[in-house]
């Protein structure tokens, strides 16, 4: 397979940590594992280490939207980070998120003319309802996001459901479903570094402990978790659940959860970077609960079957695709009482949580490295195809406006190659001067203190030692300004 250099863009990386951005780490540790090389673009971001990472990472500026979305919102619009990427040498562009990844991959492919891929990882509908109240903004918003995504060369989802959600937005063009992997491999973790991370906690080896990993958002079905909960506090059913993750509602949801009641019974840790300790609470727990209808693929599921966990899902979403009730998942309806009733029945039957987990790992799990391997051997047939003019042309009054900010971006980029040059030139032949002339005075006033009867031959010999120096300094100068004009002509 030809080895090719891949562009990876998105919103979100480490040390953000979602889904989205735990794919594109994926994606970068796979292909530069022997497949080709990559480079990620993506957003500033405050205590960034990309030094532990085996490909570059090249960031632009952002600004702190943390509180109002849970993200840095990047500034894409950078003439020197453009520049660096461009160096990249480039095959294919890949991103990952239909907003600002988008832009600043549209505005590079007007650059270097190689195709661009979106993969659609998250109901963006939700995401507009939540930022947007008006619903006449929602509505634009939604336009102007399968503009971008329209733009795009190749449109890949990562679920069935996934596509369906580009379809309620209005997309009509065609997608590819391209799922994603796990970074686990199949197993347990020692038993050792499983009490390690979860000591601390009550958690009595013969209470059934349930477990969620996530954003802590409402819309990830944790009131439907908490209240099925309370149910099972108020028939005496015993439990333990653990909430790993952080985000803009958790405050609230351990609020609620005080409310109800269930502090003594509810553990919220904080987000964990490290994946053997997250492995850690997987293989800890005996219950994955994920009443998400929001997901487009949910990893969590298929990190929960590389260690044998069963998950409890809503029947009919993306998450419970490949998932048969009963056998390799429980599925419910979309309600706290559904889901109290089906972990009523599994409390008294923790064998028949721990056989459905084990036919879970078996036919639910995709390494990563399979998963990107699939995409990879896509990318030869988008290069293929954009070479051979399939694709359409981008003709559209939004690729006018990214043909014009690309060249706005290129003017501005050699605008400051000239300023550099210009100034480090004068800099170099300001040194000179300055250190020749200064030399010369020196030996002029040494010549004139030690040898007094001679000051006139003396003097007359240093001034036009200086003038011969001088004319020197102002040829060379004349040449450099030379180059620099040439310089200008030729860029400008």
């Amino acid at each position: 397979m030809e080895k090719l250099n891949v562009c990876l863009i998105n919103d979100s990386f480490p040390p953000a940590i979602d889904g989205v951005a735990n794919a594109v780490v994926n994606y970068g540790k796979v292909i530069c594992g022997g497949l080709g090389s990559a480079t990620v673009v993506t957003p500033d971001y405050p205590g960034a280490d990309d030094s532990v990472y085996s490909f570059p990472v090249i960031r632009y500026p952002s600004i702190d939207t943390t509180k109002a979305v849970g993200y840095r919102a990047g500034l894409p619009f950078s003439a020197d980070v453009m520049r660096k990427v461009e160096k990249a040498d480039l095959d294919i562009i890949h991103s990952h998120c239909p907003i600002t990844s988008t832009l600043f991959a549209r505005m590079l492919r007007e650059r270097i003319n190689v195709p661009l891929v979106m993969t659609y990882h998250t109901k963006f509908d939700i995401d507009i309802a939540n930022a947007i109240k008006s619903k006449a903004l929602q509505t634009e918003a939604a336009r102007l996001l399968v503009e971008n995504i329209s733009a795009c060369d190749e449109v890949w989802t990562v679920s069935r459901g996934a596509g369906d959600n580009l379809r309620k937005l209005g997309y009509e063009g065609e997608y590819t479903v391209v799922p994603n992997g796990v970074d686990f491999p199949k197993g347990r973790v020692p038993e050792e570094m499983i009490r390690e991370v979860t000591s601390g906690y009550d958690l009595p080896s013969e209470v059934p402990v349930f477990l969620f990993v996530g954003r802590m958002m409402w819309y990830k079905g944790i009131r439907i978790i908490l209240d099925a909960l309370a149910g099972l506090s108020e028939e005496g059913q015993d439990f333990r659940m653990v909430f790993v993750g952080g985000g803009s509602d958790r405050d609230e949801i351990i609020r609620y959860t005080d409310d109800l009641k269930l502090k003594n019974r509810v553990f919220f840790v904080e987000p964990i970077r490290d994946r053997e300790r997250i492995r850690a609470w997987y293989c800890r727990a005996d219950l994955f609960l994920f009443p998400s209808t929001f997901d487009t693929n949910g990893l969590v599921v298929h990190e929960a079957a590389a260690c044998s966990l069963a998950s409890v899902l809503i029947r009919g979403s993306c998450a419970a695709e490949d998932v048969t009730g009963g056998k390799n998942g429980f599925l419910i309806d979309e309600n706290a009482e559904s889901m109290r009733i089906m972990l009523d029945s599994l409390c008294i039957d923790r064998n028949r949580m721990k056989a459905v987990g084990d036919r879970a790992e078996k036919e639910l799990y995709i390494s990563w490295e399979d998963a990107v391997k699939n995409a990879y051997s896509l990318y030869g047939t988008v290069i293929e195809n954009y070479k051979s003019g399939r694709y359409p042309p981008h003709k559209t009054p939004g690729d006018e406006m990214f043909r014009w900010a690309s060249e706005t971006l290129e003017s501005v980029s050699r605008r400051k190659e000239f300023l550099r040059y210009v100034q480090e030139g004068f800099r170099q032949e300001q040194e000179y001067f300055h250190a020749q002339s200064e030399a010369d005075a020196e030996r002029v006033r040494k010549t004139i203190e030690e040898k007094r009867t001679r000051l006139r031959s003396e003097i007359e010999e240093n001034q036009n030692r200086m003038k011969a120096g001088l004319e020197e300094t102002r040829t060379a100068l004349k040449e450099k300004l030379e180059d620099i004009t040439q310089f200008f002509d030729r860029y400008l």
